[in-house]
């Protein structure tokens, strides 16, 4: 169990620690998130929020770590995608990842996308968030009031589903950079001249 873990379920089919990292590191060719919920507590970003909600600026070296692991993947042919579900209007949380998180990520390597919580699609989707690696490895993300309490490998399951989940989400959204233009007025500060307030 990795320090600030101590929540999350394990044993069995539950993933922590080196369980965890060994998925990560033994992917070869893609992950893929489905990120459906409004608002994430995660261990150790306690007060960012509220730094995000005071109109303070980003911590230097904000998400580094995460960065410097998605150039890794990059550089080595992997490829990592995630799709965001919105809501109308979208959420202080929601926004922060737009204006502090996404930007990095994206610039790293990472390949982000969006969907409008409205959008017909999203009715087809599974409501729980999961990890997708190599089309065939399937990972449930477990969450209580947007902390998460496990990672659950579906051993016995037909990723076929998963896959298709996955190709239908990536077929019908919009990449990041071109959302965050369309849907800038709701989703990023801008100072009297227009420019992002970071």
């Amino acid at each position: 169990m990795r320090p600030g873990e101590p929540h999350l379920r394990a044993g069995g089919n539950w993933l922590a620690g080196d369980d965890w990292a060994r998925v990560w590191r033994e992917f070869t060719t893609s992950a893929f998130r489905l990120e459906t919920l409004p608002e994430y507590r995660v261990a150790g970003e306690d007060g960012l929020l509220e730094r995000f909600r005071s109109g303070l600026p980003m911590p230097s070296g904000f998400n580094s770590a995460w960065h410097e692991r998605l150039r890794s993947y990059r550089s080595s042919g992997r490829v990592v995608q995630r799709v965001r579900v919105v809501t109308r209007p979208p959420t202080d949380y929601q926004r922060s990842q737009f204006e502090w998180g996404y930007p990095g990520n994206s610039s790293a390597g990472e390949d982000i996308r969006v969907l409008d919580q409205d959008d017909d699609v999203v009715r087809e989707l599974p409501a729980q968030d999961f990890w997708l690696f190599d089309d065939r490895v399937v990972v449930l993300m477990h969450y209580q009031d947007g902390l998460q309490i496990g990672r659950e490998l579906l051993a016995d399951t037909d990723p076929a589903n998963y896959v298709r989940y996955k190709e239908s989400a990536l077929a019908h959204s919009t990449p990041f950079h071109r959302y965050l233009r369309r849907e800038s007025g709701s989703l990023v500060r801008t100072d009297e001249d227009g420019r992002t307030a970071t």
